[in-house]
């Protein structure tokens, strides 16, 4: 099998529908499965996915495991050369998964890569990031941005040349396609797993962090792109539930990967804004 791909889907049954009929018209010479992995959606995208597509490999959860926990799950069946993460608001082209497959054959030195991802008015979804700092978060955790927007402009990697095909520090987990031969080589590990202590955000960067620390490297490359709805499932919980979710993965990261005073400031000032917002 040359390519697994995984969906971790919430109450999205229509943007998962269209994610899965247009990846069963992809073209190309390669072999693939699909998984789909259901974090007890409440609308009817089980039974649509069993009805419509019962060629996918459908596991179904009795709970909300989060992106990671969900995403291992089906990465220990996966049997793919390649290992694609793919949120369900996604929608490939015809090519998209064999030109980036092609890309990532021919760049053995790439264990993580990302295309070109674009939103419904064909724009350029910005998705390179560097690796996540104290100051920048800093910086995004009291909202400083919204009165100094260049203050992060180095984080957020806002002169990146789009066009070019460039190692780059994380790319969104929207489209996340991990060479499986290359992360085991440098890690020792069969399955290329998500850190479990992130339910949501930071996981993707942590997965890079990790990529980097063992000898690997992240791409990007514009060889083929992929329509993204951004946030169709996140869109469904409270503001307050996501800057909970959003809080507690930043202070994890920093936590793993940063001096102790860095994430010990950056809790106090969560704590703080929880108590006085």
């Amino acid at each position: 099998m040359d390519l697994s791909i995984i969906i971790v889907s919430w109450n999205v049954q229509e943007k998962l529908r269209a994610n899965l009929s247009a990846l069963f018209k992809s073209e190309g010479n390669f072999t693939f499965e699909v998984f789909v992995v259901d974090n007890n959606s409440s609308d009817e995208s089980v039974a649509m996915v069993a009805k419509e597509f019962p060629v996918v490999k459908l596991i179904n959860n009795s709970d909300n495991y989060g992106f990671s926990r969900a995403n291992n799950q089906a990465i220990k069946s996966a049997s793919g050369k390649f290992i694609l993460l793919l949120n369900p608001d996604m929608q490939v082209e015809a090519d998209t998964l064999f030109q980036t497959v092609s890309w990532a054959q021919k760049n053995r030195q790439a264990t993580v890569i990302g295309c070109k991802l674009i939103n419904d008015k064909q724009e350029i979804i910005k998705q390179v990031r560097r690796f996540p700092k104290f100051c920048d978060q800093l910086a995004v955790t009291l909202k400083i941005p919204h009165f100094i927007p260049g203050i992060i402009n180095h984080y957020l990697y806002s002169d990146f040349d789009y066009s070019l095909a460039s190692r780059v520090d994380s790319i969104r987990g929207a489209f996340f396609l991990i060479n499986r031969e290359n992360y085991q080589k440098i890690s020792g590990q069969i399955f290329p797993l998500l850190d479990e202590r992130y339910f949501i955000w930071f996981e993707e960067v942590d997965f890079c962090r990790e990529v980097y620390k063992l000898g690997g490297e992240v791409w990007y490359t514009p060889v083929a792109q992929c329509l993204d709805y951004v946030g169709a499932s996140f869109s469904q919980i409270s503001r307050s539930r996501g800057q909970q979710y959003f809080s507690d993965s930043m202070l994890k990261y920093f936590q793993k990967w940063e001096k102790a005073w860095k994430y010990l400031i950056l809790k106090i000032v969560w704590s703080c804004l929880r108590i006085f917002i």
